[in-house]
């Protein structure tokens, strides 16, 4: 069984910088793409990028250049460095796992709550 746990949100002002962490158990390298999402007050969920099974990286054009996934594999732990921080990233974060074949993410951390003041 996956389990995943995000740590790292917090509260900065504009223009500053937060990294995320999101450390998976139960995880098989190579058996699943990871991925970081978010989700403000009564909007819908947004996917940030992703990891995939072959070690490619996707990310969300809205967050491109500012937001960067990368994965410890010697410490199954998924980051996601995000710098130039704007008050509409002001989100709850979430990490994810999607296993090979799936076709969707079936396993979710708690979520951190990311707050960026103007």
């Amino acid at each position: 069984q996956v389990q995943l746990m995000e740590s790292g949100g917090g509260s900065v002002q504009a223009g500053g910088s937060l990294t995320l962490s999101c450390a998976a158990s139960g995880y098989k390298r190579g058996s699943f793409s990871l991925g970081w999402f978010r989700q403000a007050p009564g909007k819908e969920l947004k996917e940030l990028a992703a990891i995939n099974i072959d070690g490619s990286t996707t990310i969300a054009d809205f967050v491109k250049g500012r937001f960067t996934i990368s994965l410890d594999y010697a410490k199954n732990t998924l980051y996601l460095q995000m710098n130039s921080l704007k008050p509409e990233d002001t989100a709850m974060y979430y990490c994810a796992a999607a296993p090979y074949g799936s076709g969707g993410y079936d396993y979710w951390g708690q979520g951190t709550q990311v707050t960026v003041s103007a």
